[in-house]
């Protein structure tokens, strides 16, 4: 088992950067990927970005791509997501996930076993 917790969320104008750490906990030497999704008001939770926790490779969401990026130090068990140039639409609760199960896609969510509280992400136009 393991345990996420997410901080970094905020208020930013449109433009901004904030930063995003996933604190994890626990059985994490045996976990295949870490992830952020987000979830707006009345809509479906979606995929960001994540990352292989061995190997590195990685996956985004494409409205995403070139302005956001996802690294881990493993040293700290802990996954980042630097968020620049935020947009209105990038508003939403931010979540870390992670998961054990090798192979599929990173940007399955039904994949990942365990999730943080989350966190609030507000850009202001």
């Amino acid at each position: 088992q393991v345990q996420l917790v997410e901080s970094g969320g905020g208020l930013v104008q449109a433009g901004g950067s904030l930063r995003l750490s996933c604190a994890a906990s626990g059985r994490t030497a045996s976990m295949y990927a870490m992830g952020w999704f987000r979830q707006a008001p009345g809509k479906e939770r979606e995929f960001v970005a994540a990352i292989r926790w061995y190997g590195g490779r990685t996956d985004y969401l494409d409205s995403v791509k070139g302005r956001f990026t996802i690294s881990s130090d493993y040293a700290k068990n802990t996954v980042y997501l630097q968020m620049n140039s935020l947009e209105p639409t990038d508003t939403a609760v931010y979540s870390c996930a992670a998961r054990y199960p090798p192979g599929g896609r990173l940007s399955e969510g039904k994949l990942y076993e365990y999730w943080g509280q989350g966190t609030q992400v507000t850009v202001s136009s």
